[in-house]
């Protein structure tokens, strides 16, 4: 699998960011070639989320999914069972981490991960400044787990044609 670097992820948050309407497309878009995906962002795991995490859960997943795409290119649709295994795993992981706070208990994440880039640009847009955020303390987890698991299931090596 290619490196997804930050400045491919910094040139696709900016698209999404600075073009009207580009965001609705990539929904659209999104939902064509990765249903489950889509389903996966709104099932009943993400109900103790704001409107405002929803929101900004679907921007980061879009955000991941386009900087992936860009670098590979084709990408086959990922399956309910892909999603759902690396999901259980990422939550073992993050309930057996050591560490105090959050930042903490992400750096066996880190140790393991291929792509550092996309991985701290998930952890970077989690814990920002709690005045700048829209994150609260009860999303965190299941925000990280869930794109930590797109990261996972867009990247493996199964998931290119």
């Amino acid at each position: 699998m290619k490196f997804i670097s930050e400045h491919i992820i910094d040139q696709i948050t900016t698209e999404l960011e600075s073009s009207d309407g580009e965001f609705e497309r990539a929904v659209v878009r999104l939902e064509e070639e990765q249903p489950y995906l889509l389903a996966y962002l709104f099932n009943e795991e993400f109900e103790v989320l704001t409107v405002a995490e929803k929101d900004y859960l679907l921007f980061l997943s879009i955000a991941l999914w386009r900087s992936i795409k860009k670098e590979v290119g084709t990408l086959r649709m990922v399956g309910e069972n892909d999603i759902g295994e690396a999901d259980e795993k990422n939550w073992e992981q993050l309930t057996t981490a050591a560490g105090k706070t959050f930042r903490d208990r992400l750096n066996s994440f880190f140790e393991i991960t291929p792509q550092e880039d996309l991985l701290a640009f998930v952890e970077d847009s989690l814990t920002l400044d709690e005045e700048e955020t829209t994150v609260t303390k009860e999303g965190r987890e299941p925000m990280f787990i869930a794109l930590k698991t797109i990261i996972d299931v867009l990247t493996h090596e199964s998931a290119t044609s």
